[in-house]
C-alpha cells in the first residue's frame, strides 16, 4: 500500500500519473513565464503616464488577458480543441493538455507580475530617466530587480494554480493524477485512490508554497536607492 492508502498494484500507475502531472505543470510553467512576463512588463510600461505609454496597445493586451481569465478553464479547454490539435497533433493526453494549461495561465501570470511591478517606487524610474537610462535599462536594472520578490510570489501562485488546473485537465483526457483519481477513485469506487491523490496534491502544493515563500524572502535584498539608479544608468 502506497502511503498506507494506495493498493500496491496501482503503484506503477500512480507514479506514471505523478510524472504526467509534473510534465504538464513544468512545461506550462516555463511557457507561461516566457510569454507572461513580457506581457506583464508591457502592461506596466505602456500604461498611461509610463515611459513607453501606448494606451491603445495597453487596452488591447489588457482586454485579451481579462477575457481569457474570465473563461472557466474547463470551458476554455474544450473551446480551443481545434487549436490544441493543430499545435500538439492531438486533443487528448499529457502533451495536448499543456496547450490549454499554458493559454489559461499566461494572463494570470501577466496580471500578477504587472501588480508586482506597479508597486515599484515611481521615483526610482523617474530618477533613472533623468540620468539618461534607456527604457530597456530601466526595465532590466530597475523595474525587474525591484519587483523580483513580487514576481517570485506571482510564480508561486501560478504554479499552485497550474497544479489545480492539471487535475481538471486530467478529468477530460489530459492524464495525470486527476485522471487517476476520477477513473479509479470515482468510477471504480476506490476511495483510497482518491484519498491518495488528494494527499499527494496537497503535499505538492504545500511544498511549492513553502519554497516560493522562502525564495521570495531570499531575493528580497533591497539595495540602496542611489545605487540602483546609478546601476540603471551604467
Amino acid at each position: 500500500m502506497l502511503f498506507g492508502l494506495l493498493p500496491a498494484a496501482l503503484g506503477p500507475l500512480f507514479l506514471r500519473s505523478l510524472g504526467e502531472t509534473a510534465t504538464m505543470v513544468g512545461a506550462s510553467a516555463v511557457l507561461s513565464t516566457l510569454i507572461g512576463l513580457p506581457l506583464g512588463i508591457a502592461l506596466v510600461v505602456t500604461a498611461p503616464g509610463q515611459f513607453l505609454e501606448r494606451p491603445a496597445l495597453n487596452r488591447v493586451v489588457g482586454t485579451i488577458s481579462n477575457l481569457v481569465r474570465s473563461t472557466p478553464f474547463i470551458i476554455l479547454m474544450v473551446a480551443i480543441i481545434p487549436f490544441t490539435r493543430l499545435v500538439a497533433g492531438t486533443s487528448v493526453g499529457t502533451t495536448a493538455a499543456i496547450v490549454p494549461l499554458t493559454i489559461a495561465i499566461i494572463p494570470l501570470y501577466a496580471r500578477l507580475t504587472e501588480a508586482a511591478m506597479r508597486e515599484v517606487d515611481q521615483s526610482l524610474i523617474e530618477a533613472a530617466q533623468s540620468m539618461g537610462a534607456t527604457p530597456f535599462q530601466i526595465i532590466r536594472k530597475v523595474l525587474l530587480p525591484e519587483a523580483l520578490p513580487g514576481i517570485v510570489a506571482a510564480q508561486t501562485v501560478t504554479l499552485v494554480s497550474l497544479i489545480g488546473y492539471s487535475a481538471v485537465a486530467g478529468t477530460i483526457g489530459g492524464g495525470g493524477l486527476g485522471d487517476l483519481g476520477v477513473r479509479f477513485g470515482y468510477q471504480r469506487f476506490m476511495p483510497e485512490v482518491m484519498l491518495a491523490v488528494v494527499v499527494v496534491l496537497v503535499a505538492i502544493v504545500q511544498s511549492v508554497q513553502f519554497l516560493g515563500d522562502w525564495t521570495a524572502r531570499t531575493v528580497n535584498h533591497r539595495i540602496p536607492r542611489k545605487r540602483r539608479v546609478a546601476r540603471a544608468h551604467s
